[in-house]
Order: structure tokens, then C-alpha cells, then sequence
């Protein structure tokens, strides 16, 4: 049995319709591309891309209320589809990169400018599939073999070995490629990444709030409202990390009750 071809999911998101229009022109030509959706602004685009999961959109920089780096802070950029940004402004360039944008469309472009990020878009989706692929292979082969959440955390610093219990720590952050350990009375740079220490601690005590902070529930005492949707948490400890809108669904479910 032959496999069909994949068609890419696009979104085609900018505020003026000729602007629109003219993409999606282009990617109607185009036999690997599939449905193309559509949305005039930043808010249509974020629950496009939470409801209808496309794998391609197209985003233009500026536009009112919510602009296309407002897209991305509010759905998550590990969370973005492969992302071109569309602008009549190079002076978002270095900005649009930042944000993990595969490539970047100048207004106007001409059609081969189009093709040649197209190109680069069919690479990077076929990197994705193959990178997914050895994932789930892994998960299975390890599914067997999980490993138990951490309980205490092997910490190393002035020559003297610490051993920290889970429960001492308040919250964790980003630091670099480490992260710091927020006690009760103390720091303590431990040596491995945010994502790896989320995925190891127990999701019981410990829930995820920003791109670079983690905290433990249990050391949470109050939550004070900032602006836009935006929390910060009060901890045992005096700590004040921030919840951003990113992550504050998972607190909530995890807690089981709106912030709000």
C-alpha cells in the first residue's frame, strides 16, 4: 500500500485581506500544502492554533491588539507551529529570530522569495517527523522502565557534597543551562536544565508556571494578581516567581479551580 503524501495544515494570519490573499495564492499553487486557514488578528490566530493545530503559519508582525510576537508569548513558543513571519518592517527582523521563526517575508516578496521559504519550511517539517518518530520509540522501549520521580537532588558546591530533599525546595529557576534551587534559606545552583528537572520531579508537588520557573504547590501561600492575566506567587520562603498566561492553565487544572 502506498502512503500518500503529507499536506501541511496552514495559517495564514495578518489584519489586511490582500495581504491574505496573496499567500495564500501562492500556497494554493503548492501540491504539498493541505487546508489553509485564515485569521485577521493576533486572537483569532492563538485559538486557530489551539483548536485547529496547523503545522505552518504564516504571521504578520504588526497588527492591532494582539501582534504576531504577542502570538507567540501567549501560545507558547515550544508550543508554535514552524513560524514565518510576514512584515513590511526589517527593523522586526532580529526580533521575529528571536522568536524562533524559520524564515522571514519582507512586503513585498516576490514569488521565488516565496519558494525558497517554502523549501526551508518542507525541511524543517521533515526534521520534525524524524525527530518525533525516534521519540516515540524511545517512550515505548523505555515505557517498561520509567523512572521514579526524584525525592532529593544530589547538589555539589565548594567542594561539599549536599543532598536536598524535594521538599525543601520552594521553586526552581532558570539559570543559563542549570537552574537555581530556591530553599527555604538559601541558593543552590544544581547542575541540569529546567525541562529536565520538570520532567523528573514529582508533577504531584511540583507544577510548571514560566518558561523559567517551576514551584512546589505545597510551598505556595497566596497568589497576587499583577495585570493582563498575569500572577505572582507568594511563596514560604519570600519568593515571588511570576505565573505566566503560558503556563497558568496547568496550575489551574492542577489545582482544580480557576485563578480568576
Amino acid at each position: 500500500m502506498v502512503t500518500p503524501p503529507r499536506r501541511i495544515r496552514v495559517l495564514v494570519v495578518d489584519d489586511e485581506t490582500p495581504a491574505r490573499q496573496r499567500l495564500i495564492d501562492l500556497l494554493c499553487r503548492d501540491a504539498d500544502v493541505g487546508p489553509i486557514l485564515e485569521a485577521e488578528n493576533g486572537l483569532q490566530a492563538v485559538d486557530a492554533i489551539h483548536a485547529q493545530r496547523p503545522e505552518l503559519v504564516f504571521l504578520d508582525v504588526q497588527m492591532p491588539e494582539l501582534d504576531g510576537l504577542g502570538v507567540v508569548e501567549a501560545v507558547g513558543p515550544e508550543r508554535m507551529p514552524v513560524t514565518v513571519f510576514v512584515t513590511a518592517y526589517d527593523r522586526h527582523a532580529l526580533r521575529a529570530f528571536e522568536a524562533n521563526a524559520i524564515d522571514y517575508l519582507l512586503k513585498p516578496f516576490s514569488d521565488e522569495r516565496h519558494e525558497a521559504t517554502m523549501a526551508r519550511v518542507k525541511s524543517r517539517l521533515d526534521e520534525r517527523s524524524l525527530r518525533d518518530f525516534g521519540q516515540r520509540m524511545l517512550q515505548l522501549a523505555g515505557a517498561s522502565s520509567s523512572r521514579r520521580p526524584l525525592d532529593r537532588l544530589v547538589v555539589k558546591a565548594g567542594g561539599a557534597t549536599r543532598f536536598v530533599s524535594a521538599s525543601e525546595i520552594d521553586w526552581i529557576e532558570a539559570a543559563g543551562i542549570y537552574v537555581t534551587l530556591h530553599l527555604a534559606n538559601k541558593q543552590l545552583l544544581y547542575r541540569a536544565s529546567l525541562q529536565e528537572l520538570c520532567e523528573r520531579l514529582d508533577p504531584a508537588r511540583f507544577v510548571r508556571i514560566h518558561r523559567s520557573a517551576i514551584v512546589n504547590i505545597e510551598s505556595i501561600v497566596q497568589l497576587e494578581p499583577i495585570s493582563h492575566g498575569e500572577f505572582e506567587v507568594v511563596l514560604k520562603g519570600g519568593g515571588r516567581p511570576k505565573i505566566s498566561r503560558t503556563y497558568r492553565t496547568q496550575l489551574e487544572q492542577r489545582l482544580g479551580q480557576s485563578l480568576t
